[in-house]
């Protein structure tokens, strides 16, 4: 396969035994007998035609391990209904097959990919708290972060990637008319949010008092919760709210 070879981890792709179409003919004949061992040889002998889709999607996708798989559970379909009555090639019936069930997974696993390091501050996160919860308390995320040592935004971060995506056409309302869906909330022009509004929000946060500024900060860059914040600062959660409502009322004015 030259250039094109496909690695799979643990398989000697060198090395997979291609079947002549008598042979396999002979497999599905010793199958419809019963024998156990049959399906297996079978399967072991078309393994060249998943590394042929493969050779597809090679340089495309991060691993073709997981892809490899499905193939084979691809192959393994083809080869269960597959009929020999019908005077077509295994290959051919077989490929179709393989490369749809590689696609739809695909398609239904393109999802934002999360590096390692942090799904593993993620766990980490997670278990500590779980550990620190022991006081009857769950522990703030500046607590789990001093612990970790980390900083309050990684923490928010690697708890925020454990999290499913949500489809843009994911519906959010419906009345008994027309359906809302996400993607009618969500700003898509660049002009709504051009120059001259990063100035006027530039300028509005100026005008906000300090404790206003910290706030909104701790709300809607590192991601707290009203509580959460009220906890660290001594005060009710109710004047949390109202401080945070009057800041925006205010930024609202400014960039008006």
């Amino acid at each position: 396969m030259s250039r094109h070879k496909v690695e799979i981890t643990g398989v000697n792709t060198a090395n997979i035994k291609v079947l002549t179409n008598e042979e396999m003919l002979e497999l599905f004949d010793k199958i419809k007998k019963g024998d156990p061992f049959a399906r297996e040889d079978l399967i072991n002998g078309n393994l060249k035609l998943v590394l042929s889709i493969l050779r597809k999607f090679n340089g495309k996708v991060d691993n073709l391990d997981d892809l490899f798989q499905v193939g084979c559970l691809g192959l393994v379909k083809a080869i269960d209904n597959f009929d020999t009555s019908y005077d077509v090639k295994l290959s051919t019936y077989a490929c179709p097959m393989i490369e749809g069930e590689i696609k739809r997974y695909l398609r239904d696993n393109n999802t934002i990919r999360i590096s390692r390091s942090i799904k593993d501050l993620a766990y980490k996160t997670l278990k500590l708290k779980e550990e620190l919860s022991v006081s009857g308390r769950e522990p703030t995320n500046k607590e789990v972060a001093d612990h970790l040592g980390v900083t309050e935004y990684d923490i928010t971060t690697a708890l925020d990637s454990l999290r499913e995506p949500v489809s843009m056409y994911e519906p959010i309302y419906n009345d008994g008319g027309d359906t809302i869906y996400l993607y009618d909330q969500i700003a898509n022009k660049e002009e709504e949010y051009g120059l001259d509004s990063r100035l006027a929000l530039d300028r509005a946060m100026k005008n906000l008092k300090e404790r206003e500024v910290n706030i909104l900060k701790e709300r809607f860059l590192i991601g707290k919760t009203q509580m959460e914040i009220a906890e660290e600062l001594g005060i009710s959660q109710a004047q949390i709210s109202r401080i945070e409502k009057n800041a925006i009322n205010n930024i609202k004015k400014y960039i008006k």
